[in-house]
């Protein structure tokens, strides 16, 4: 039987992200087992689906520490404890700290709803449609210390309409989400990852690099 890979998973909302990668792992999809989750919010509807599939959690109130460092090591013991070799921020609201990014370099993943670099931070959704971009998505990458600013995994581009709203566009980005997180979960698990001065490869990696999308469509040119 092949080793799976022992993920821990931060979370701090309702988990949709947690739950596709249950969904993944459960369907033979993604080689991987949640040791446990941590939550800073202790009813985040994300322990609830950890739950429901019998996995350990664990609520830490940031509140009940004098620092983020403090924080974030109470973090580190615990993830050692369970062996977690790859950290999961599955909607996590905290900006971690180098405690944490030292003790797992490149072993810290993120999902942001936007096309990084652009749009960093909060309301990127409401960020694209007020820019009036024609194109957004959603990017999985390693944490550092900056805010949504490390090397880039996998992205997933999806188009922006007209009538969009914050609400609309961010359901559409949402399923791919679902999609590419899985997907850059198990790229780890299976080693074809190396990153080359924050330039991520992907070992036998595909792109078509003739697919072109215009967004509105050409016509006739």
């Amino acid at each position: 039987m092949n080793r799976k890979l022992p993920i821990g998973v931060l979370v701090s909302g309702s988990g949709s992200n947690l739950q596709s990668i249950i969904d993944h792992i459960e369907r033979g999809l993604l080689g991987a087992e949640i040791k446990v989750v941590i939550s800073n919010v202790p009813d985040a509807y994300a322990l609830e689906r950890a739950r429901k599939h019998h996995l350990p959690t664990l609520v830490i109130r940031h509140e009940d520490f004098e620092t983020r460092e403090a924080f974030d090591a109470e973090i580190v013991r615990v993830f050692k404890s369970a062996d977690v070799e790859l950290v999961v921020m599955a909607g996590f609201m905290r900006i971690i700290t180098p405690v944490l990014l030292d003790a797992y370099p490149y072993r810290v993943m993120n999902i942001h709803p936007a096309l990084l670099p652009s749009f960093r931070g909060m309301n990127a959704q409401r960020q694209a449609v007020d820019y009036g971009v024609r194109f957004s998505g959603c990017t999985v990458h390693f944490v550092d210390q900056g805010v949504d600013s490390g090397p880039i995994i996998i992205q997933a581009v999806v188009p922006v309409l007209d009538e969009d709203t914050e609400e609309t566009l961010s359901a559409r980005i949402l399923k791919e989400e679902h999609r590419i997180y899985p997907q850059a979960i198990q790229f780890f698990v299976e080693g074809r990852i190396s990153v080359n001065n924050r330039r991520v490869r992907i070992r036998d990696g595909k792109c078509d690099e003739f697919l072109t999308v215009h967004n509105p469509a050409l016509s006739g040119f």
